[in-house]
């Protein structure tokens, strides 16, 4: 059996540690770098500040990955759909942050992810020519990315008998076969902020999560512990906001226009085995479509939408109805047996941090589809640093660039991001993560750390066992989480490290162990 190697030096993080460095950073020494948000970005900033050698606190009012980086597609996207709108640097960048991820920082977490196109007579002859036409572009933006053909295998046409092999659950009348393309998939975006965050705190940051930024100068900011409600000051010689859609409370003139990503959340038995995901075309639209994604789990997400939000931004959004409607309509548009809205066990929705660049918003501005996912770095008459847009696939790149403009404008002494070639928190080549004596499941959650979460189970055989009937989540899972990934509530376990949370039943019916496993305080580490 495989030895159940410990945590890498300095990568757990847990309550204790939080309050220790915590009562270290407030009022304490002046840090190189301070940043504000702790999804993607924020603690990508963490990891690519850190092992630049320079001193990082990271705080967020929240948990890690609370925002927008825990209900995106789970998706690490090559940038097709950039192509179609002539962004071709959007497209080129994704496409190489997707490789970098898929082959060298968290080959664990992201892997292919095929998806088949049903050409149903909804999709024209045209519409088909065209969209395969996408796809072989996409291919060739692999090619420039240099990711390599085992990593991400080639577009292919599929008969009518190979769609429906690869989706039984599709209509077989009038169908005329399929388009099958590859893309990156993560195991889970939370889980991949995690991982960031534990990476970053191996090479010496501060992840400080439930510390509340109440305002931002160039020298640091006041800040204030959600936990007990004390509040203090945090020195620092640069900050970086990257706080996502809320960054424009935080900075004077920084103009954000969220938009919502909506997700249904289905058990699988409605649509039947689904070895490939599915790519359904909007009606009317020639570049948009609807997502079905297998998880594995014993759930399928169907998304997304693409909405403008107005006003005040919740710190968690809710799926409208009109959304849940859309997505079916959309969805029941390739089914033999359309899905009811009863069926919909769950829903989530996520808010993409779009940076508003139109001179005016009302009727005459562009839709939020239409608002280009450019990243931007801006620096404050005051001196700080946000970076904004983007997307999940690129929060590297964005943090990159976002550190390399703080240590220019503040004149830190630090090298270029080695980040690109800096592996995550349980990283492995496959050989390395196929040789692994643990559950395949585990090892796409945890790479290398997943024997010593089996072994927990091993040690106390009731952690072996699911957290609740139907879905494969262990309490082991939920006690790795408390000693080396930061939970610290029943949230932080349910609906972050897990994601049983995205299913109300299930979280209910997981709380009281769930609760019961942040009691076991008196566990051997």
């Amino acid at each position: 059996m495989t030895p159940a190697t410990p945590p890498v030096p300095g990568s757990s993080l847990s309550a204790a540690r939080r309050s220790r460095e915590l009562t270290e950073t407030v009022s304490g020494p002046v840090v190189d770098v301070l940043v504000v948000g702790l999804g993607a970005t924020g603690a990508g900033v963490a990891l690519d500040a850190a092992a630049r050698g320079l001193s990082v606190a990271a705080v967020d009012a929240h948990d890690l990955a609370f925002g927008t980086s825990r209900f995106s597609s789970k998706l690490i996207h090559g940038g097709l759909r950039y192509l179609a709108s002539a962004q071709l640097d959007v497209a080129h960048e994704s496409a190489v942050e997707r490789g970098v991820l898929m082959e060298r920082t968290a080959p664990h977490l992201v892997r292919a992810q095929p998806f088949v196109l049903p050409l149903t007579p909804l999709v024209s002859r045209a519409q088909s020519t065209l969209a395969w036409a996408g796809f072989r572009a996409g291919d060739a933006l692999r090619l420039a990315a240099r990711t390599a053909r085992a990593t991400l295998p080639a577009p292919r046409r599929l008969s009518t008998v190979e769609t429906r092999h690869l989706a039984p659950a599709l209509r077989t009348q009038g169908l005329r076969g399929g388009l099958l393309s590859w893309d990156g998939r993560l195991t889970d975006d939370a889980r991949l902020v995690t991982a960031i965050a534990r990476t970053a705190a191996a090479r010496g940051a501060r992840i400080l999560t439930r510390v509340r930024a109440l305002e931002l100068t160039a020298s640091g900011a006041r800040v204030r512990d959600e936990l007990t409600g004390e509040e203090g000051e945090i020195r620092a010689r640069a900050v970086i906001n990257a706080s996502g859609v809320w960054a424009d409370g935080l900075v004077d003139g920084i103009r954000i226009r969220p938009s919502r990503g909506t997700h249904l959340v289905l058990r699988s038995d409605h649509l039947g085995p689904l070895p490939a995901g599915l790519h359904v075309p909007v009606p009317g639209e020639t570049n948009r479509f609807v997502l079905v994604l297998p998880q594995g789990d014993g759930r399928v997400y169907v998304g997304l939408t693409d909405e403008p939000v107005e006003g005040d931004v919740p710190d968690v959004p809710e799926a409208p109805e009109t959304d849940i409607g859309f997505l079916l309509d959309v969805l029941g548009s390739v089914l033999d047996v359309p899905v009811r809205r009863d069926a919909v066990v769950g829903a989530f929705a996520g808010l993409r941090p779009l940076l508003d660049t139109a001179p005016t918003a009302g009727p005459g501005a562009p839709r939020t589809s239409d608002i280009s996912r450019r990243h931007a770095v801006l620096t404050s008459s005051e001196g700080v640093t946000t970076v904004v847009g983007g997307k999940l696939t690129t929060y590297r790149r964005m943090a990159e660039d976002a550190v390399d403009a703080a240590v220019a404008t503040h004149r830190l002494t630090a090298g270029p991001s080695p980040t690109a070639s800096l592996p995550l928190v349980g990283a492995a080549s496959p050989n390395a993560l196929g040789s692994l004596r643990a559950p395949r499941r585990l090892i796409q959650r945890y790479g290398t750390e997943a024997p010593a979460v089996q072994a927990l189970g091993t040690e106390d055989p009731r952690l072996a066992e699911p957290v609740l009937a139907g879905h494969p989540v262990t309490g082991a899972e939920l006690l790795w989480a408390v000693r080396h990934e930061g939970a610290l509530d029943e949230a932080d376990l349910l609906d972050r490290r897990t994601r049983i949370g995205l299913v109300p039943a299930d979280r209910d019916a997981a709380l009281d162990v769930a609760r019961e496993v942040l009691g076991e305080v008196n566990l051997p580490a």
